[in-house]
C-alpha cells in the first residue's frame, strides 16, 4: 500500500484530491495539510510515499517545504501540484528534489496514475507539464557546470541519460537502442549512482546542466 499526504491552502482542492488518492485500492491517505509547516510535521509524523504538494502555501511555501522534505526525508517523493501558466518557482523544486508535476486541473485518473509513477520512481511525463518545464529549465540554464560523475558513464549509460533527457519511458528506450528494458532499468540505475541522483528528473537536470544535452 502506497501511503499519501496532500498539501493545499484551498480547503476545496485539498478535500477533492484526498478524496480521490484515497479512493484508489492501492492508494493510502495518510494526512492533509493547509500550510507548508504543516506539512513538514505531518511528514515526519507519517512518513508517508509520497507527498503531494502546492507551491503557493501560507507559513511555508512548497518549494520550502519540498527542499525540506528531500532533505530531511529522502524515503518520500513529491509530487509537486503548479498552474497551467509555468511558475519560475517550479524550478527551485526540480533542484530541490521533486519527483514530478501535475495541473491543477488534472482529471481523477491522471491524479491516481501521478501518485504511482512518482512512489515508483518514475519522472512525471506530460507535454504538456513535464517536458516543456524541462525544456524551458534548459533556456534558464545557459551556464553548464560540472556534474561530478557524469565522466564515469559508459557509452550506454549516457545514450540512456540522453534518452531518459527526451522524457521517454524505459520501454521506449528499450525499443530505441534494440536492448531489453531490464537492461534500461540497469543502466538507468547506474546513472543515479554515479551521478549521485534520486530519481529520473534529477538525472534530466544533470544531463542539462553538464552540457550533456542542449
Amino acid at each position: 500500500m502506497t501511503t499519501v499526504v496532500v498539501a493545499d491552502d484551498q480547503p476545496v482542492v485539498l478535500q477533492g484530491f484526498a478524496a480521490i488518492i484515497g479512493a484508489a485500492a492501492d492508494l493510502s491517505v495518510v494526512g492533509s495539510a493547509v500550510d507548508g509547516q504543516a506539512l513538514l510535521d505531518l511528514v515526519a509524523t507519517t512518513r508517508p510515499d509520497v507527498a503531494v504538494v502546492d507551491i503557493r502555501m501560507p507559513v511555508l511555501d512548497g518549494i520550502a517545504a519540498t527542499q525540506r522534505i528531500t532533505a530531511d526525508h529522502p524515503g518520500t517523493r513529491v509530487l509537486i501540484l503548479t498552474t497551467f501558466d509555468l511558475d519560475e518557482y517550479v524550478y527551485d523544486a526540480l533542484r530541490a528534489g521533486a519527483s514530478g508535476f501535475l495541473l491543477k486541473d488534472v482529471t481523477a485518473d491522471r491524479l491516481v496514475e501521478a501518485v504511482r509513477l512518482v512512489a515508483d520512481g518514475s519522472m512525471l511525463l506530460g507535454p504538456t507539464v513535464t517536458r516543456r518545464l524541462v525544456e524551458d529549465f534548459a533556456a534558464r540554464t545557459p551556464v553548464r557546470t560540472p556534474v561530478p560523475g557524469i565522466d564515469d558513464l559508459t557509452p550506454r549509460e549516457r545514450e540512456v541519460l540522453l534518452a531518459v533527457a527526451r522524457g521517454l519511458s524505459n520501454g521506449e528506450i528499450a525499443a530505441e537502442l534494440w536492448i531489453a528494458e531490464p537492461t534500461v532499468k540497469s543502466h538507468v540505475s547506474e546513472a543515479l549512482r554515479k551521478l549521485g541522483c534520486r530519481d529520473r528528473v534529477q538525472l534530466v537536470i544533470a544531463a542539462y546542466e553538464s552540457g550533456l544535452v542542449s
